[in-house]
């Protein structure tokens, strides 16, 4: 056990923010903090992999991203076109077609960006890649991202308690996977059917099994689609124990995507 004054000394990297490439969510108080978990909420479509691999690359730390919902050829393609600001389409024709190495100098500044695909990672997976990825680097990832956490094969589900009693438990060993090695942890996550079509802002009583006890962090999104390729991505703070947050979903900041280069930035005004 430790004194305050111990604990000063102790605590490591627990609680400092990763850089946020987004000043909205900052206005919001709403920081990837390192030993904590958060969790993405969204319905399918809505572009929570499209946030998640930008924070992945734009903050710019170490990062094991498992990408369970999108192929190798999916997320090289959109990042590779955030960080060069290319027509991700072009760049994945160019992949398919063996024309890819004019794209090898940009990749190569971002060595420290991990990715594993297997469709059904196991807890087991997570911590070998995570032991994985100190062996290489010295230090363990800043940024853990879970792409999605129903994808994480954690055992059989053959109830609906059972199923909602997993991902509780999914999200009480992975807060203690950033505890212990001082990583912000991002979960996807889906919601529920009546924000299936993801128009509306999602409120926390909308998160698929309800295991909103354990996050640090919950944020949810909605879009707007203006009629002309142009898509806003409303992401609202429903939990925060850092900061502010409106469990309504109703307060959000707004996001900007460009759907060729598939970077988001922020809008000039937040709600």
């Amino acid at each position: 056990m430790y004194s305050l004054s111990q604990s000063v000394r102790v605590r490591g990297a627990a609680g400092e923010p990763l850089p946020n490439p987004f000043k909205g969510l900052t206005r919001l108080e709403a920081e990837l903090r390192r030993g904590e978990l958060s969790v993405v909420a969204a319905a399918g479509g809505t572009g929570k992999s499209v946030l998640a691999v930008n924070f992945a690359v734009q903050s710019n730390v170490p990062c094991l991203y498992f990408s369970a919902d999108s192929t190798a050829a999916t997320q090289l393609s959109r990042a590779t076109a955030i960080i060069t600001g290319d027509d991700s389409k072009v760049i994945k024709r160019k992949l398919h077609e063996g024309d890819f190495a004019e794209y090898a100098p940009a990749l190569a500044q971002r060595w420290w960006i991990r990715f594993n695909f297997e469709a059904r990672p196991t807890p087991a997976t997570l911590e070998l890649l995570l032991e994985c990825f100190r062996e290489v680097f010295g230090i363990y990832p800043h940024l853990v991202v879970l792409d999605n956490l129903s994808n994480v094969d954690a055992g059989a589900a053959d109830s609906a308690e059972s199923y909602t009693f997993g991902l509780e438990g999914l999200c009480d060993y992975l807060a203690e996977m950033a505890r212990e090695t001082h990583a912000h942890v991002m979960a996807m996550h889906h919601v529920v059917g009546e924000y299936s079509d993801g128009l509306k802002p999602i409120p926390q009583s909308g998160l698929r099994g309800k295991i909103s006890r354990v996050p640090s962090l919950i944020l949810t999104m909605h879009k707007e689609v203006d009629g002309m390729s142009g898509r806003t991505l409303n992401v609202s703070v429903v939990k925060n124990r850092e900061g502010r947050e409106d469990s309504s979903g109703e307060t959000y900041a707004a996001l900007e995507f460009n759907q060729s280069n598939i970077r988001l930035r922020d809008v000039d005004h937040a709600f």
